[in-house]
């Protein structure tokens, strides 16, 4: 690879490194062909951008970036970097069903939102709720409330016809 091979894959790194709102570093030894392509879809699927590049190239990138510094002490051995600007959760839950069903493809490290968080963590980023699933918790939440004022609205009103009812039988008999 010459130089200028070298010095295009750091700006396409340092441009997915700024455009993403997560980004998580994998080790992906002892995956083969089929599962990995398999792995790809799944987080295509969701928006993510899955790559692989050289780690040298990677931390001269971080080191140029200033951002998600602490993801240099992780690129050691076969890493896989997944970028994400929409879900930042989509990845997290990608990996640890993949790891669970396969004990295959570990999250060494990631920054979302610029937090960061290290491998230890997996499971509780894969049990958060997705953007879309705290929107909808919010609107019931937000709707509940008007759901009740309906439904006393309608109670009384319910009372008021049956009490209306009740007082034309008594006077018809």
């Amino acid at each position: 690879m010459n130089k200028n091979e070298k010095s295009e894959i750091i700006s396409e790194i340092k441009e997915l490194l700024e455009s993403s709102s997560a980004v998580y570093l994998t080790d992906y030894n002892r995956i083969n062909v089929e599962d990995i392509t398999d792995l790809r879809t799944q987080f295509r699927k969701e928006g993510v951008r899955y790559k692989v590049f050289k780690n040298t190239l990677v931390k001269r990138a971080l080191s140029e970036n200033g951002r998600y510094t602490k993801l240099a002490d992780h690129l050691t051995g076969m890493t896989g970097f997944a970028f994400t600007t929409s879900n930042p959760i989509a990845p997290a839950k990608i990996i640890n069903k993949y790891f669970g069903d396969k004990e295959k493809l570990s999250l060494k490290a990631c920054y979302i939102e610029g937090e960061y968080f290290d491998s230890s963590q997996l499971k509780t980023l894969a049990s958060l709720p997705t953007k879309k699933e705290l929107i909808a918790s919010i609107m019931g939440s937000l709707d509940a409330p008007v759901t009740g004022i309906a439904g006393a609205i309608n109670a009384v009103f319910r009372d008021l016809v049956n009490v209306v009812d009740q007082i034309s039988k008594r006077q018809a008999a």
